[in-house]
Formats: structure tokens, sequence, C-alpha cells
């Protein structure tokens, strides 16, 4: 094995971009889960977004108006499953499996036209001055823009849920809806915002898939990526700083193990392309074993005013 040939700037620099859609899946699915909601839906909103912002940018030549049709479609997909949840008060669990489905069919659908075509991708955005920094300026400061909005986004969710008023209340719907409803509360409505929101973020994370990791449309090109955005809400207790923690992880290993395949590491590959998914499995199993968690007491219950 020919460790030399491994790069660690283009290693730090891939692992950021491999984070990224997970990083902006798990981040809205957190928001969801905290306002009381269980979507399991998010692989079916990734690929949607995938294949929508692929089309959009494929015909426009734009990659920008690719990411803003990939959040609508993904909000558009996840308004289906907000209104038969929360108006038509259908189980969570069986409603957001059916999403996937229906988001992996329609993804098959739509994109059948667009296979074995490349996309326009995003231009790297150099942050100035830092960008010239030697070695970190490569490795941390020269990636494309959904790279940087993706961190600011987490940042940004932090503080909604930690300083705002509106974060506090969407804390609170999600941990008593019944005590949010007698304070004066919209639930259901704070709960659709909430599960927009995740839809939106989701469809973003399938247009990087799309767009900029693999500018190209194959059919189920999330490959589990939705499943593993929800279960990195579960490894993060809930919590905006430890998703990205975890969203890094995976793809900090998901790089690793495509680098060590490259220089011929004495490892069964089969072993190694699993080895992002059974050490994110190994952290879930030894976070529930420590017992830190942090589920909102509401999680997956259905809420009706009348109740």
């Amino acid at each position: 094995m020919d460790l030399s040939s491994i790069n660690p700037v283009l290693l730090v620099a891939s692992i950021m971009i491999s984070a990224t859609p997970i990083l902006l899946a798990a981040i809205g699915e957190m928001v969801v889960e905290k306002s009381g909601v269980l979507n399991l839906g998010v692989e079916g909103m990734m690929i949607t977004g995938a294949v929508v912002g692929f089309a959009v940018a494929v015909n426009t030549t734009s990659p920008g108006l690719g990411f803003v049709a990939a959040a609508v479609a993904g909000a558009v997909l996840s308004l289906t499953f907000g209104l038969l949840t929360q108006f038509m008060l259908s189980n969570q669990v069986a409603t957001g499996l059916g999403l996937t489905l229906a988001g992996l069919g329609l993804s098959s659908l739509i994109g059948k036209p667009y296979e074995g075509i490349k996309s326009p991708t995003l231009p790297k955005f150099e942050i100035p001055l830092l960008s010239d920094l030697p070695i970190l300026g490569k490795m941390l400061f020269s990636h494309d823009v959904m790279v940087y909005f993706s961190l600011l986004l987490v940042a940004a969710v932090w503080a909604f849920l930690k300083y705002t008023r509106a974060g506090l209340i969407l804390r609170a719907v999600g941990e008593s809806h019944d005590s949010a409803h007698a304070l004066g509360y919209k639930v259901v409505y704070i709960r659709l915002f909430a599960i927009l929101f995740g839809g939106a973020c989701a469809g973003l994370g399938g247009a990087y898939l799309s767009l900029v990791r693999v500018p190209q449309w194959t059919e189920g090109m999330t490959a589990g990526a939705g499943w593993i955005a929800l279960a990195i809400v579960v490894f993060a207790s809930w919590r905006a700083g430890r998703v990205l923690i975890g969203a890094y992880l995976f793809g900090g290993v998901t790089v690793l193990q495509l680098n060590l395949q490259a220089a011929g590491a004495n490892v069964p590959v089969a072993l190694l392309s699993a080895s992002p998914y059974l050490i994110t499995i190994l952290v879930l199993v030894v976070i529930s074993a420590r017992g830190a968690h942090g589920a909102p007491a509401s999680l997956g219950r259905s809420f009706h005013a009348s109740n």
C-alpha cells in the first residue's frame, strides 16, 4: 500500500465536498424533528431534488437555478407529507416511507432522458485573502458557494433554536404540543413550516450530489444518503453542532476509504465500501449505550386541537 499517494490537502477538501449533501439534509431534518415530526422521507426528497435540480440546470445552463428548483421540489414533496400527517393525521412513519418510495419512482421517471448528460456545475469561490493562505487556503477556503452555505446554515439553525423566540416556540411545540396549543400557538402551521424547511434542505442536498459532487444524473444516485442523514440526527442528539460533526465524520470515512482503495490497501473492497455505514451504525450504538439522548418528547405523535 502506498500512502504517499494520498494528498492531505486534497483529502480534507474532498471531505468537505462529500459531507455537504448529508449536512444539508440532516440539518433540515433536525429542525423537522425538533418540531415533533418524524419525516422518514428524506431519501425521497433528496433524490427528487437531485433530478429536478439536474434537469433545470441542464435546460437553463444555470446551476444556481438548479439549486433553487431543487429546494422548491423538495419543499413541494414535503408539503404532501405535511398535509397528510398534520391535517389528515396519517401515520408519520408510514407516510414518510411512502414519500421515499414516491420520490424514487418520480426521479426515475423524470431522469430517464437525462442519463449520460453532464450538467453545468458551480465554480469555486475563493474567499479573498483566506484562500491565499498556504495549505489552509486550498484546504478550507477554495470551495463552491454551497459548501460555505451549508456551514452558515448550521450556524443559523443553531442560533435560531437557541436565541430566538420563534426557535423557542418551535422547540416547545416539539416537547409538548398540547401545552403549546394551550398557550395559543398554531401547532399544525408551525410544524408545516418546519416540514417545508426540511424538504427544501433535503432538495438542496440532493442537487449538490447531481450538480457538484457527481455532475451527472444516475438513477438511485443518493444511495442511502437520506437514511444516513436521519441516523446522524439521532447520533447528534438533535444538536446542530453535532450534526455538523456527524456529517463530516461520514464524509471523512467515505473519502478515506476511496483513497485507501486507490492506494492499494490490503482490505477487501466490499468492506471498505461498507465502512462509512458500519462506522455510522457503530457510533449510533455507542451513543445509545451511553444513553445520550435528546429526542423531543412529542416526536412522532400526531396532534389535533380537539384531543
